[in-house]
């Protein structure tokens, strides 16, 4: 080690030695450094380390072209790309002009020097367009992902810059990535068959119907009690109307009887065209059970507690068309599963998610409270016994939530698997012309008592 001639610390007679040596020492030591690694990086890799993928390979993949709708009701952009290039060509077409959109994909594949039958893979977000621009661009040979809008992130800023223009180029990129093979980008939808989509709008239409109904119902009978008629219900305010007179002692005004007969002939209509709506549902219970929906619906229907109602919108809805790989995606579709809220020092439950449609929640819940009355057997209904039955109402409202969700995976695997849930019972008046019709060929379970059904 040399020594320093004029020691930084100490006496003068006692020099001390540094460790690192003069400041030329430092630097020299620096250069030999950067020359090595430079030296390095420009030779030839070892035997025994694997050289990396040329990047040749990546650029020689089939040429895809990339297109992101951004839909409106007005006009479409139109986004394109390929994965090679960052450049993007932005298009706007009129809504619906779908030969302006096949003029734009054939420009663009010239744009960037694509052969004219090169790939094309196009998205758009789920919303009130629907499904039929999906069909419309399988039909013509090009691939297409319907996305779901709540799972694509965003940035999560007070303001934030929104414009369609962002947001085409936004979905392009994400397109990009999801075919590179980062699927976890966002959530693809899983689209109907066009007759699955059809028979669900009848389920639909009913509860619309039954919405309009009670509405009617309700106007009616405010109307009455703003005149100290609010006793009466509906249908004896309309069969009395001209006899009707408040306890203040004078009649109704004409206006107001108008407008009481008006509202009883809109409720007359919703309730014929809900009738009509239910005479089609019996006849297709009652004939051959083509449909994936229908038989889920009659074996549903062949279980003891559960109606007409709750069968044929938990058929269509959940189990008609989707594929469920486990229970949790069930649960998770029905937005009965916990939302934990862990971090830091923080840690509790958020309550359950809500995804999903909130009118089948609602009625999942309505199954489960029935579930636990018309299945006293079934190893369900003694869980919740056992867990929340002596706790109070607010404990059994809780647990009946839990009761839902273990409920709907049970129906999922009845449906799915044939497994009958444990200790449930069938109704003898439905189970076997309904497990004929379905044509499973399943049996009753040996060792349970199989009763009517109560209604």
């Amino acid at each position: 080690m040399r020594e320093s001639a004029r020691p930084l610390f100490g006496r003068k007679n006692k020099p001390r030695q540094r460790p690192g040596g003069n400041v030329l020492e430092i630097l020299w030591g620096a250069i030999e450094v950067y020359i090595q690694r430079v030296v390095f990086r420009f030779a030839e890799p070892f035997d025994e380390v694997t050289p990396m993928a040329p990047v040749q390979d990546v650029i020689t993949e089939a040429p895809i072209l990339h297109v992101a709708f951004e839909l409106s009701s007005v006009s479409w952009i139109l986004a394109s790309g390929v994965r090679s290039s960052r450049t993007v060509r932005r298009r706007s077409v009129k809504a619906g002009a779908l030969k302006e959109v096949l003029d734009e994909i054939a420009t663009a594949k010239g744009r960037f020097d694509l052969p004219q039958d090169a790939r094309v893979v196009t998205c758009y977000e789920a919303g009130r367009d629907g499904f039929w621009l999906h069909r419309w661009l399988l039909d013509r040979g090009i691939e297409n992902l319907v996305v779901d809008p709540a799972s694509i992130d965003v940035n999560r800023r007070a303001r934030r810059a929104k414009t369609d223009r962002l947001d085409a180029d936004k979905l392009l990129e994400r397109l990009r990535r999801y075919t590179r093979g980062e699927e976890e980008v966002w959530s693809v939808v899983r689209v109907p068959e066009l007759e699955v989509e059809d028979l669900r709008r009848l389920q639909r239409e009913v509860d619309r119907l039954k919405l309009e109904r009670t509405q009617h119902s309700v106007r009616i009978r405010s109307i009455l009690a703003t005149h100290g008629l609010g006793h009466l219900c509906a249908a004896e305010g309309v069969h009395s109307l001209k006899g009707l007179h408040p306890p203040a002692g004078y009649d109704l005004g004409k206006y107001t009887l108008l407008e009481i007969q008006m509202i009883s002939d809109r409720m007359d209509l919703a309730a014929k065209q809900l009738k009509e709506v239910e005479k089609i549902r019996r006849e297709l219970e009652r004939g051959p059970a083509d449909l994936k929906s229908v038989r889920s619906v009659l074996l549903l229907l062949a279980l003891r507690g559960i109606g007409e109602e709750g069968a044929w919108a938990v058929g269509t809805e959940l189990f008609g068309w989707r594929k469920f790989h486990n229970r949790r995606e069930v649960g998770a579709i029905t937005g009965l599963v916990g939302a934990p809220y862990d971090t830091g020092k923080k840690d509790h439950e958020q309550g359950i998610t809500k995804a999903g449609r909130s009118s089948l929640r609602r009625l999942l819940v309505e199954l489960a409270w029935l579930w636990v009355r018309l299945q006293p057997k079934s190893a369900l209904s003694q869980w919740f016994e056992r867990r929340f039955g002596e706790g109070s109402k607010r404990c059994r409202r809780v647990g009946i939530v839990a009761v839902a969700r273990k409920l709907v995976v049970a129906l999922w695997r009845w449906v799915e698997f044939g497994e009958l849930p444990e200790g449930a019972e069938l109704s003898r008046s439905m189970a076997p012309e309904v497990l004929k019709a379905v044509g499973k060929g399943w049996e009753v379970p040996k060792g349970r008592d199989v009763v009517a059904a109560t209604g």
